[in-house]
């Protein structure tokens, strides 16, 4: 428990983890998305990392659930509850102001959602900030200046794409292809390859160890032993699975997401344009480290592409960072 008295608290509410930051302190919580309930009582037996230990491994009265889908709210009862674990964890039983981030395509009826939970959860106020602009200030980039910067914050369930000059959004694009979309193209590829089903958990291994964006490049990482359930057989089994055809099996996921960088880009000025150019695109999220992704990138749209400095951060630190700004969102209001 941190004694923090009444700071203003930073949240990035994402689909696979929720980060805290808290003013003048930095990231103070970084757990997973998810919450283990007892289904006949609707009891909270778990949150955060003890709750994801618990995935594929329940027994029938007991759900590990995830109640962000597609960076957007999929359980509002559950999604308020672990927001108020993950508050009293860390600022006790203070009511701070909050700010989340939500991805930037959702609707109006999604924002009041978020703020509605953050409020229920103990906030005392609760404002929205979208997530590629909270990435682009983590990243440090120039977003107040005159001057076009280009971020892709590639979540567990979207991909946020912006442009963005003098502190605003220029053009945006927010696809739902994402980390978990990698995760179960490679479960449903190796279900359909080798009648292995493997569980959720196995497949974000196997794409943080092996997956490449580049299937050329893929060759040169070694294969991976995986164990599941054989469908023919119905018993546990082991199998050695390649890069090679790993890679191959999320090109469609990657394929999506340089499809939407492409269409911001087509949207921006020239100018702007001109400066992603000199500037490149920044990579954040933890799909930033997808290994040569940033490279296969940039042969398509023929554009620097860098990761930043601490891509799983960025959106947090500048959900937080925004917090200086919050007396421009009480006018606003």
């Amino acid at each position: 428990m941190f004694g923090l008295g009444s700071k203003n608290i930073g949240i990035d509410l994402g689909t696979a983890n929720t980060l805290v930051y808290i003013e003048g302190k930095g990231i103070v919580l970084r757990e997973p998305s998810v919450v283990a309930k007892n289904t006949q009582t609707g009891e909270i037996i778990a949150v955060g990392s003890e709750a994801k230990e618990m995935i594929g491994r329940t027994p029938g009265t007991i759900r590990a659930i995830r109640p962000m889908k597609d960076g957007v709210i999929a359980d509002y009862d559950t999604t308020a509850a672990m927001l108020k674990y993950f508050m009293e964890k860390t600022v006790g039983n203070s009511k701070p102001a909050a700010m989340i981030c939500v991805p930037s395509g959702v609707t109006e009826v999604e924002k009041r959602a978020v703020i509605d939970a953050a409020r229920v959860a103990g906030a005392r106020e609760a404002y929205v900030i979208e997530e590629p602009f909270a990435a682009a200030i983590g990243a440090g980039l120039p977003v107040m200046d005159p001057t076009g910067s280009m971020v892709v914050d590639i979540g567990g369930g979207t991909t946020d794409v912006a442009t963005i000059s003098l502190g605003g959004i220029v053009s945006s694009r927010s696809t739902r292809m994402a980390g978990d979309k990698f995760n179960s193209a490679i479960s449903t590829y190796i279900h359909q390859n080798f009648n292995l089903l493997i569980g959720e958990r196995t497949a974000e291994t196997i794409k943080i160890q092996i997956a490449s964006a580049s299937v050329e490049k893929a060759k040169e990482i070694e294969s991976m032993n995986i164990r599941g359930r054989d469908l023919v057989t119905g018993l546990p089994k082991s199998i050695d699975v390649d890069a090679e055809d790993v890679s191959k099996a999320i090109q469609e996921v990657v394929q999506n997401i340089i499809v939407a960088i492409k269409e911001t880009l087509e949207e921006t000025s020239p100018e702007i344009a001109a400066d992603v150019i000199d500037h490149g695109i920044v990579l954040t999220g933890g799909g930033a480290l997808l290994k040569n992704l940033p490279e296969v990138i940039s042969d398509a749209t023929k554009v620097p592409v860098f990761i930043a400095q601490d891509p799983l951060d960025c959106v947090a630190i500048g959900t937080g960072e925004s917090l200086k700004n919050i007396e421009v969102m009480r006018k606003r209001r």
